[in-house]
């Protein structure tokens, strides 16, 4: 081995270590999404009340798309803000239960209250997969056209909401509205 070689581990190391080093300052709530942007994915399904629905029944206006499930503890977490919102008519909300049973997620709801204007079924995860789902709960911020503009993974709790999504909100009605 040359003189060269001799400081190829130290070059490797040098490198690895940088890369390390920067994966200390990078969020891990912040999980990358190539739908931000993009239109949502195309769909065509059943409610968790077993009504047909597809993206002509996505409301016209920005919303909140919310993926959650009866299994998920953090869901519940969040479930007091949603209620707020919905309650208060800030914003629609549709649900997008995940990889659950509709039995199980019509009993979450009713001993929960049911924040949602309708909630998707995804049984199979299919849906999720198509939006890009890493796990319940995520919460995305959809425009009046249907296309995805930001995207939480964890518990959306009122401090989230009002650091972050207030600030989206109020930002993408201006842009709107011009």
């Amino acid at each position: 081995m040359g003189r060269a070689g001799a400081f190829l581990p130290v070059a490797l190391f040098l490198g690895l270590a940088i890369v390390m080093w920067r994966g200390l300052y990078l969020d891990s709530k912040e999980l990358p999404s190539m739908l931000i942007d993009k239109p949502m994915p195309s769909f065509a399904k059943v409610t968790v009340d077993e009504l047909p629905v597809d993206n002509a029944a996505l409301p016209n206006e920005p919303f909140l798309l919310n993926v959650w499930g009866s299994y998920c503890l953090p869901c519940l977490v969040e479930h007091p803000t949603f209620m707020r919102l919905s309650e208060s008519g800030t914003i629609p909300i549709v649900g997008v239960n995940y990889r659950d049973q509709r039995e199980l997620a019509l009993n979450w709801l009713e001993d929960n209250g049911n924040p949602y204007a309708f909630s998707i079924l995804d049984e199979s995860g299919r849906f999720g997969i198509d939006l890009g789902v890493y796990g319940a709960p995520e919460t995305y911020l959809v425009d009046s056209e249907g296309v995805i503009r930001y995207r939480h993974v964890s518990v959306l709790d009122e401090t989230v909401w009002r650091e972050v999504f207030e600030p989206a909100i109020a930002e993408l009605r201006a842009e709107e509205a011009q």
